[in-house]
């Protein structure tokens, strides 16, 4: 992992570039003005002299930060940054003076016959202000790092409240099954494995395709205990087979369907899931057991909602009450918010 104290992003340098050429225009027209030559000529020069100075910048400490600090002692570090700086103020300012003479901008006398000492003087500058620039950068970069590892943490600890609750009963219907149909105790013991070790990966999406299939290892397991009276369905998934999900979202409203709506009376328990796609990603899981009573989640779908949020930017909600019909709704997927 790159040292946070090293890390630049483009965006970051999109900030400098910006606050480099409008302070350098500023300054140069102020110098201009006092001066009693033309403002805007001042101006331009100064915008030529920020540019090449932050470009210079740019290369000079993307370099310094790549291939050079991350080898060395850190006790080097600030010498080192402070002379690349100076380095990069001093070359673009002559730069920048022979740009602007080229494109025959009118250039102060004072400046021209002491290029060398503004060019040291300018070095200076940008080492100072490369220096308030870093402190920015390094407090934004340290923000946004203490702000993923509290979103990790937080799906982490949701993830560790979803973890299937129904083991318990697998293991006794597994018991049971054993004495009567050993073949498919040895099948439904895969099955229980398997699903446990998709659990147990550090993953917090996963393939669309592989939560599917976690759902029909759960369903299998399940209808040991309801004497094979749940019917899965699943439509549309083929399309969207590879787009990430969080783990187990699925599941738990299947899981949800099952505890609340599965009726021991009924021939048959149908769940059917279906994916589409609008803007957002769509999966609606349907049950033909009973109307939901109440809209307000329990813990379960409480975290799911909340880890959905967190790593989609999504939602899951009631689409209708009878037949019952939940819905999540995904944006697009950032596994890097909590990487």
């Amino acid at each position: 992992m790159q040292n946070l104290e090293l890390k630049i992003a483009p965006r970051d340098w999109a900030v400098i570039f910006a606050i480099g050429i409008i302070f350098a225009s500023l300054l140069s027209a102020l110098q201009y003005f006092l001066a009693a030559a033309d403002f805007w000529q001042g101006a331009l020069f100064g915008a030529i002299l920020g540019g090449f100075i932050v470009t210079l910048s740019m290369l000079f400490i993307t370099t310094l930060n790549t291939r050079i600090l991350p080898e060395i002692k850190k006790s080097y570090w600030t010498a080192l940054a402070a002379l690349f700086s100076f380095l990069a103020g001093f070359f673009g300012t002559l730069l920048g003076d022979a740009v602007a003479g080229a494109l025959d901008i009118g250039l102060l006398q004072r400046f021209e016959s002491h290029l060398l000492f503004f060019a040291a003087l300018l070095g200076v500058l940008t080492y100072m202000i490369g220096s308030l620039l870093y402190q920015f950068v390094k407090m934004s970069n340290q923000k946004d790092h203490h702000q993923k590892q509290l979103y990790k943490s937080r799906v982490k600890s949701l993830e560790t409240q979803l973890n299937p609750h129904f083991l318990f009963n697998a293991l006794n219907s597994l018991a049971e099954l054993l004495h009567t149909d050993t073949k498919r105790s040895e099948e439904a013991l895969m099955q229980l494995s398997q699903f446990l070790r998709s659990g147990m990966k550090e993953e917090t999406l996963i393939p669309l395709s592989l939560e599917l299939e976690n759902v029909a290892r759960y369903v299998a397991l399940e209808n040991i205990r309801f004497s094979d009276k749940i019917a899965l369905r699943i439509s549309g998934q083929r399309e969207f087979a590879h787009v990430r999900v969080p783990k187990f979202s699925i599941q738990l409203l299947v899981e949800n369907a099952i505890k609340h709506g599965f009726d021991p009376l009924a021939k048959e328990f149908a769940i059917s899931i279906t994916i589409h796609k609008e803007q957002k990603l769509h999966i609606r899981v349907q049950n033909s057991g009973k109307a939901v009573t109440t809209e307000r989640f329990g813990i379960g779908l409480s975290n799911l909602k909340e880890r959905v949020s967190i790593l989609c930017g999504g939602t899951v909600h009631v689409k209708q009450n009878h037949p019952p019909i939940y819905e999540i709704t995904l944006g697009v997927c950032n596994e890097s918010t909590v990487s």
